[in-house]
């Protein structure tokens, strides 16, 4: 048997935009499945937003996300998460970071750099509230 985790983040109507970021930044193939398509409005005003998203890329990544409805309660939260990201490449880090840190509302918490225990480590908050570490590990 085989398992695998994949995070999987909920919005309040941000999924699609959040997910087609994401994909602007790590690549991979964008599924997605509104409401609509699931034939489970329970709102009209939310029919198109997403019931079930993701992103999945051939170089690892993937992750989840869908909008709560209105009708189910919902906070985004403060640190109640990170999306950590991990990889044996200076340079892929690195690109990841300069696109997630260059997107719409994005926060630097702590500037890519070397750290005791990473040559990269950073902490970004993204336009959507999600907090990314990101980090390069020796191979």
């Amino acid at each position: 048997m085989t398992v695998s985790t994949t995070v999987h983040l909920n919005f309040r109507g941000d999924a699609r935009a959040a997910l087609e970021f994401y994909r602007s930044v790590f690549g991979g193939e964008i599924a997605l499945v509104s409401y609509e398509d699931a034939h489970n409005v329970q709102d009209p005003s939310e029919a198109d937003q997403i019931m079930w998203g993701q992103v999945s890329g051939d170089n690892g990544f993937r992750v989840m996300a869908y909008d709560v409805p209105s009708g189910t309660p919902w906070e985004q939260g403060r640190n109640s998460f990170f999306v950590s990201i991990r990889g044996t490449s200076a340079e892929e880090i690195t690109s990841y970071w300069k696109g997630l840190s260059e997107g719409e509302g994005s926060t630097v918490v702590q500037d890519l750099a070397p750290a005791g225990w990473s040559s990269l480590y950073g902490m970004l908050r993204d336009g959507f509230g999600v907090v990314w570490v990101l980090d390069h590990t020796a191979s």
